[in-house]
């Protein structure tokens, strides 16, 4: 038998429903997440246990949230930094070192929200996801040297290092590069503030990279411009992937506390041919077809297929 429910679409009898939803989730699911209350932990997942070295003969449950921050300071850091960002109606998102059970450290990133953001002083929830190997790659010279700060995605250098392995080559395979421009972006720091945008760029690039093949390349070229290396890939395939891209992106939805957003964009193609012969050239192009598209009234995608020759992928 079904449950009846209510307009709202809560079934009856939803409180026990709810908590016992509550209980498997918090078992099951692969993440850490805990609720925090006065300083405290007041229900946490087995994972976010386990993080901490718990779980087995211990549990964090009504455990002081101090006893995993490396010191007084830490937490005390951590709380300040809470509070003005939920009072500002915005989440807490950064790296903190946390200290283990057994007194080994590690680096986290923290996702804090609170529970209800009419009483920002009162519970949160709290993601956390181990970063140590991520940060120490970030550290290195070779990486930063390669990537994009705020995204993490390839930069500017390393895309066309990359792309200049592919112009002007023998090996006769199919090449193409996609140029992607976020549509009217500046409204959106105009009217929700850099660190918002900064964190929109930040997702939106994540998803872009779940629109590729793991050889593909996605870069950010320059403020909300992204560009895609698609080795192997002749244009019909190229306008596939720059549609997903498209859509994807209309799709997008930014919530970063109170804050609501979504966009749309032009992406261009260009397959690599020989009257491309530089970098340079090729990223015009891409440039250039996607330029037609904002021409055209955005959220599009354009080929290019010569000199002054476009094809229209209906957005």
């Amino acid at each position: 038998m079904h449950e009846a429910t209510k307009p709202g679409g809560v079934a009856d009898g939803a409180p026990d429903l709810i908590a016992a939803r509550m209980r498997a989730l918090m078992v099951r699911a692969p993440m850490a997440v805990g609720f925090v209350k006065d300083g405290a932990f007041v229900l946490v997942s087995e994972h976010f246990n386990h993080l901490f070295g718990h779980g087995d003969d211990t549990d964090l449950i009504g455990r002081p949230t101090r006893m995993v921050h490396v010191s007084d300071a830490a937490l005390t850091s951590v709380q300040d930094r809470m509070a003005a960002a939920f009072v500002s109606g915005r989440p807490l998102d950064d790296e903190f070192e946390y200290v283990r059970r057994d007194g080994s450290r590690f680096w986290g990133r923290l996702q804090a929200t609170p529970v209800q953001w009419d009483a920002p002083t009162g519970e949160s929830l709290w993601l956390l996801d181990d970063v140590t190997v991520a940060r120490q790659m970030r550290m290195q010279p070779t990486w930063t040297a390669k990537h994009d700060a705020l995204t993490e995605l390839a930069n500017r250098r390393e895309f066309e290092r990359r792309l200049a392995e592919h112009v002007g080559s023998r090996r006769h395979e199919p090449v193409s590069v996609l140029w992607v421009d976020v549509d009217h972006f500046s409204e959106v720091i105009a009217g929700m503030g850099v660190e918002v945008g900064d964190h929109f760029l930040y997702g939106l690039g994540q998803l872009l990279i779940t629109k590729v093949r793991a050889s593909d390349l996605v870069a950010r070229l320059e403020n909300d411009c992204f560009a895609v290396l698609l080795p192997n890939c002749d244009q019909h395939y190229a306008e596939i992937v720059a549609e997903k891209m498209r859509s994807g992106i209309a799709g997008f939805r930014l919530r970063w506390g109170l804050h609501r957003t979504r966009v749309k964009a032009c992406v261009g193609v260009v397959q690599l041919q020989a009257t491309l012969e530089s970098v340079d050239a090729v990223i015009g192009a891409a440039v250039l077809a996607c330029a037609e598209a904002k021409a055209a009234g955005g959220d599009s995608v354009r080929v290019f297929i010569s000199a002054g020759g476009f094809e229209e992928l209906a957005g």
